[in-house]
Parts: structure tokens; sequence; C-alpha cells
């Protein structure tokens, strides 16, 4: 079984709100003395951190899911419940987090880069915060707010400085065991490689620069033919491309017509990739009979050679280099080519700014919409709040939310809905008859009808 994947999906439900306390402090001689009951702590976020501890989304496929911790309960004595505890999940660096309609939402590029998945719901106040000249002593609390839940789907980029393109079965996974320590499956068929390896190259000045094996591509890619799109999203973070063309083609391709197609696949792709720092190598030199640089001027410098020029008058294919993984013929000219070139291309780029976020607007207010006839439901973050009380049934409670309502522009919404007097109407888990005047609850254990006098 694999233990690389670049895909999966990520359940998150960050910590609920813990309730406000109803209490009351006690005093000699005193029936009800003031309210001191205190706050709910606020529920656990959950954050997605990139760390270079992580190389793949393995850990997402089998255990998808993460929780926040939960807000503690308000007390008497004006004790406010603690906070949940936040959970950081450890995303390898490169991952990217979209929504389920497919909305990118973050692009994690930089070690330590954090982005908030889901936000912990707010702590409901105690009633001690309800205390009003007019209302003396409030008997009512608000319960803590459900933590946000969602479900985002995950894809990884690899971050490498240098990736090799080309057919399958080119030698790209032998290229990558000759010149680091990677150790990738090596075979002779096409797609031995069904994942990315990535290894580390020292080139003799000490530097060094990391270098992705990325699986084969096939003509269609770009249109997601194969595993197109899952290849070619490691291109897209590189620095520096190696356009790998077998000189002597097992599939009968040949090596004009293989440059051809991968150039055409990533600019359908990716058209900002054919700007990027490139170079073309023909490879398994070995096998085409090439020994050393004299064979390869006689070979790409007759008018008669199959591999150098194109039988329909397109144009010719001349490789920059020409190398052997098997026998060594190139290879450190080709370290040295890419190490100047990774080092350039890391001067030219601009400094680094952190993870990147994409920013969709919340909506704002509430909304009512009419679910039958007689019957509204009111959405919205504001007026849930308004009516998240732990009893709606007493006089004061009932006084409270419609004022909140009434202050929200409720009222006002309802009316220009459509809605009449009877009408039931929903928000979050409480519903009630609505009156223009007054409300009737009824989403309490005990309903009651509320008349002015």
């Amino acid at each position: 079984m694999s233990g690389f994947v670049d895909e999966a999906q990520l359940h998150v439900k960050a910590g609920d709100g813990g309730a406000g306390a109803v209490a009351f402090r006690r005093e000699a001689h005193v029936d009800k003395g003031g309210p001191d009951g205190g706050d709910g702590g606020r529920g656990g976020d959950i954050w997605l951190v990139a760390t270079t501890n992580q190389s793949s989304l393995l850990g997402f496929r089998d255990h998808p899911y993460r929780k926040g911790g939960d807000g503690g309960h308000g007390g008497g004595k004006k004790k406010h419940g603690a906070r949940g505890a936040d959970l950081e999940v450890p995303v390898p660096v490169g991952t990217r987090a979209r929504s389920s309609e497919g909305k990118l939402l973050t692009d994690l590029v930089g070690p330590g880069d954090r982005w908030l998945a889901a936000e912990g719901g707010r702590g409901g106040r105690g009633n001690a915060s309800f205390l009003t000249n007019r209302r003396r002593a409030p008997a009512f609390a608000e319960q803590g707010e459900k933590g946000h839940e969602q479900w985002y789907d995950l894809e990884l980029a690899l971050a490498a400085d240098v990736a090799l393109v080309g057919f399958p079965n080119v030698g790209k996974s032998t290229l990558i065991s000759r010149i680091s320590a990677a150790k990738p499956k090596i075979a002779d068929y096409p797609f031995t490689t069904l994942e990315p390896h990535l290894g580390v190259v020292r080139c003799d000045d000490d530097s060094n620069f990391t270098m992705a094996d990325i699986p084969g591509l096939v003509e269609g890619a770009a249109e997601g033919k194969g595993l197109g799109h899952q290849f070619l999203r490691h291109i897209t973070r590189s620095r520096v491309l190696v356009v790998l063309i077998e000189l002597d083609p097992v599939t009968g391709v040949s090596p004009y017509e293989q440059h051809r197609v991968l150039l055409h696949e990533l600019g359908q792709y990716r058209p900002e990739l054919l700007d990027r720092p490139r170079i073309v190598v023909g490879s398994k030199a070995d096998v085409a009979g090439i020994a050393d640089m004299e064979d390869v001027a006689a070979l790409f410098g007759s008018s008669d050679s199959d591999v150098g020029i194109d039988r329909d008058g397109d144009g010719v294919f001349l490789p920059d280099l020409v190398i052997s993984s098997v026998t060594g013929l190139g290879i450190p000219a080709l370290i040295g080519t890419l190490g100047t070139m990774v080092a350039e291309a890391r001067t030219a780029e601009p400094e680094a700014t952190g993870n990147i976020v994409i920013h969709h607007p919340l909506p704002e207010g509430f909304s009512v919409e009419r679910i039958e006839e007689g019957v509204y439901e009111v959405l919205g973050k504001v007026v849930e709040r308004a009516v998240a009380l732990n009893d709606v049934t007493t006089d004061e409670a009932a006084d409270y939310i419609q004022d909140r309502l009434r202050k929200i522009g409720v009222d006002r919404a309802m009316a220009r809905a459509g809605a009449r007097d009877g009408d039931e109407v929903r928000i979050g888990e409480l519903s009630f008859i609505w009156y223009r005047d007054q409300p009737e609850f009824t989403g309490a254990p005990s309903s009651r009808r509320r008349r002015s006098p």
C-alpha cells in the first residue's frame, strides 16, 4: 500500500461554547440576592499548521475527523468557564484547503504557516450580565454557541526546486536515485512511478537543491487523462523544470514528439509554466549507443538521424544536455547546470509573505426565508444569539428576546417577507408563533401566549 497520499478529506468540528450560569448571591434575610452567574468559556479553535515533519496526507485517509475542546460552563460567584483547548492539525508544507464546492480557501506555502479552519463557539453569558435597572433579578442565561463544523478537501503540491517531467519510463526514477538518496521503485515498464518522490542533490560547492520525480505524463494529461491533474499539480511550485526525453524510445514516440507533447500539456494546464526556467535533457544515452559527447555531436548533427530531425518539417529537436544514469555520462554537467539555475531562480524570487488565504466575504446580518405557507425561518448568527437562552418561558426572558429581535430589525423583515399574525417562525432550535406586538414561544418545554395588557 502506498505511503504517499496527496488528496484527502478533513472534517473539522470546533469546540462548543460553555453555557452561562444562573445563580444568585446568598444573603441573610434576602430571598434572592443579586445575580452572580458567570459566563461560559469559548470553544477551542482548529488550526491547520504547515510543517516539514509531514510529507503526505496519509494520516487523513483513515482518520479525517478533528475536534476542538468544548468550553466549560459558568458557575456561581461570577466564575467563568474555562476556554476549550485549541487543536493544531499538522499538514505538509504545500497543502491547500478547498471548500466542498471547490473554492480555494488557503495555500500553506511555508513552514509554520497557519490557517483557522474552524472557529470555536462563543461562551454564553451568565445571568449577571443581564442585570439592568429594570431587570434586577434575571433568572436566565445564554447557552453557548455551537462550534463551526465543516468538511474540507485537502490537496498537496510538493515544493521542490527541480521537477523532472517526462513520458512514462524515460528514466526519471533512475536519474533521481543516481544523484540523490531517494530510492524510488525502478522497472522496465510504463508507470513504474505512481507517486512523486523527493530527493536532495548536493553540488560541488556544498550547496544543495531538492528534486521531485513526477510520475510520467501522457498526452491529454492537462485534461485529466490518467492521473494527469494529480501529477501536474506537483510541478506548479518547482523553480526549475527538467524536460527529460528518451533518446531511444521503446514506445516509438520520437524525441521531437515527446518534447512537443510535454510542452503542450504544461501550457494547457498552466500557461505560466512555459515561462519557468527549464532545461531539455536527452536520457538513456547508453541505450542509444552514445558513449561520449562526440557521439552526441555526430548523432544530432546528422540530417539522416531519426533522433533530432522532425520528418514533417515542423522543426528540429536538440537537447541541452545528454545523459546516461547508468554510465554517468553528463551527470556532473547536469548537476552543475541545475545548481546554477536553482540559485538564480531563488535570487529572483520575491520575499516570502507567508501563507496565502483567500478571503470570501462572510454573510452579514440575517435573512428571512419562507419555508411553506405560514412558516418562516430567520437565518443568521446575530438572531440565533438573541434567542439562545436557557429558558424562554419566563416573562423577563421573553421580553429580552422580543426587545433584541426588534432592535435587530426582525419584525420589519418579517413584515416585508409577508408574515402575518399567527404564522410560525423558526430561529435556530427555537420556534414560536409570530404576532406583530409579541411572540408566543413554542421552542421550550412549556409554551404560553403573552398579550399586551
